[in-house]
């Protein structure tokens, strides 16, 4: 992990000197002197505003913190936004412009971010954007569902703070997750905005890859975007919002065709984390078109109500820890030729969860214990303890229940020390009892993918059961092993049901809370 200059601020002019630097090259393409400069920054969190654990830098260095050059190096290689933010540049500017990196800041989904590290960061892509000697555009790739405490917006403040300081002439691309939730701020900030349309996420190069040329082209003067944007009185639809399943396939398929329509340029549907309290929380849609603002309503409109017509379809059910591990018992079969993936419903640390539920683990204590099971659970004291003991020493620990006191309780737990190490998740070790693999560590892990687990040494080919705290990943990652899935309800801080989630700021009416006939939402009165 590249550690970040405490004096970036006040170096910022001389590491973004466009004679010294050449940050954003592009290895097949010759910038010209006179190129039109793109500075370009990556700040993403996902908060869930119900957590009790703050996100902190560390969380950050865990993820993704770079700074300068560093970010152009490494971009490439990672083949997500900004990467394809740089293959923009270099296949419309053809060496007429030059992309400049500011910074790259990436963490897990948590609780808010603290306030001072959030405002060091914008800090710092404000005075890069003030000290660089040119600037004829900025792109910024976001997530769109960050929190901070004490803050509503905090993307939305970002952006108006960016475009307070560039003025109204110099465009603004801002790239989102699919699950952004896009605010009136944010729309009136930037030129352009353009979210994912794959749930599980599989688009990020392809989104980078589209705001780099709507803000390329409109640089150059070959477009002159006009975007419409839709808040609607909506928080849920289309079951797991999974794009190639029904209902929201049909949205994404008609998106396409969309797009295929003369003067359109872009589309995108935000059905938004429903973890934020917000009082601007709703689905979105955005089209942006080429100097035609009626289009551009239209389409927006047309994407809203495909949206709005899939507002019924109900979420997948669920099992609860008991009659999950039942259901994997039973699937004997599924067991011998793979694993039954437990997808953690309630816990689900890709939402912003703390990631120490114990209603897994106390079933699989009470009735699966002589099955292969692998359990990834947050506690930095039961961790920390643990890894001062010896490998193959039996030991006692109250695991759990220490940050989330509303949801979740401790749980006393017995296992033999099997393996530790330092990892990008602080001390993390496994402590075994009968095949129940407990992998505690500092900081939350979601089991995203099999080389999560491979790299602690766990084969996922030898599980029964492997428990993942994510919703929507582990689906594909998992392909190749996964014979069952198995959504796991419990009491917590990630549920999906939108009546159990206590909101304070949220707008009303909205569907499904109330009983409403559109999704448009009540215009403010004068």
């Amino acid at each position: 992990m590249n550690t970040p200059c405490r004096s970036w601020p006040a170096a910022v002019a001389a590491a973004l000197s466009l004679v010294s630097i050449s940050c954003g090259r592009e290895p097949d393409v010759a910038v010209l002197p006179d190129a039109k400069v793109l500075l370009y920054a990556e700040f993403t969190q996902e908060v869930n505003s119900f957590s009790p654990v703050l996100t902190t830098e560390r969380d950050f260095r865990a993820g993704v913190l770079l700074y300068g050059e560093q970010v152009a190096l490494e971009a490439p290689g990672r083949k997500q936004q900004l990467a394809g933010f740089l293959r923009a540049v270099a296949d419309v500017g053809q060496g007429s412009l030059r992309a400049v990196p500011i910074l790259q800041a990436d963490s897990m989904s948590g609780g808010p971010l603290e306030r001072a590290f959030y405002e060091r960061i914008k800090a710092d892509i404000l005075s890069a954007v003030a000290a660089a000697p040119r600037v004829d555009g900025v792109y910024l790739s976001l997530h769109g569902a960050m929190g901070v405490e004490g803050m509503i917006d905090p993307e939305g403040d970002l952006l108006v703070a960016l475009r307070e300081l560039l003025g109204p002439g110099v465009p603004i691309a801002a790239s989102f997750d699919l699950h952004a939730n896009i605010t009136e701020r944010r729309t009136r900030s930037a030129t352009v905005m353009v979210g994912y349309r794959t749930n599980p996420h599989r688009d990020h190069y392809s989104t980078g890859r589209r705001a780099g040329e709507l803000l390329a082209r409109t640089v150059l003067g070959e477009i002159k975007p006009v975007m419409a944007v839709n808040k609607l009185a909506l928080l849920k639809g289309g079951g797991m919002n999974i794009d190639f399943l029904k209902p929201f396939s049909r949205v994404f398929r008609a998106m396409k065709g969309m797009e295929k329509r003369e003067g359109v340029l872009d589309v995108s549907m935000f059905p938004v984390h429903i973890w934020i309290d917000d009082p601007e929380l709703g689905y979105s849609t955005i089209a942006i078109t080429d100097g035609d603002p009626e289009l551009a309503r239209a389409t927006a409109d047309e994407i809203a109500d495909l949206a709005w017509e899939a507002r019924t379809v109900p979420t997948p059910p669920g099992v609860s820890p008991e009659d999950a591990v039942d259901a994997a018992r039973k699937a004997w079969l599924a067991r011998a030729l793979g694993t039954v993936v437990f997808c953690d419903v309630s816990d689900a640390v890709g939402t912003g969860t703390p990631g120490e539920s114990t209603w897994i683990l106390k079933a699989l204590l009470e009735r699966g214990s002589d099955l292969v099971s692998y359990l990834c659970l947050r506690d930095a004291v039961a961790a920390g303890a643990a890894f001062a003991e010896p490998v193959g020493k039996e030991i006692s620990l109250s695991v759990g229940g220490k940050l989330d006191l509303v949801y979740n309780r401790p749980i006393d737990f017995t296992g033999t020390v099997a393996w530790k190490a330092e990892t990008s998740y602080g001390k993390t070790v496994i402590l075994r009892h009968g095949g129940i693999h407990l992998v505690l560590s500092e900081l939350p892990m979601a089991g995203t993918k099999p080389g999560d687990f491979t790299a602690l040494g766990l084969s996922v080919w030898k599980a029964d059961i492997v428990v993942v705290k994510n919703l929507f990943p582990f689906r594909y990652n998992f392909l190749l092993q996964n014979r069952k899935t198995v959504n796991v309800m419990s009491r917590g801080l990630s549920n999906t049901d939108v009546f159990q989630l206590e909101y304070r700021l949220l707008p009303r009416p909205i569907y499904p809370l109330d009983e409403i006939d559109t999704w448009r939402r009540p215009q403010a009165q004068p």
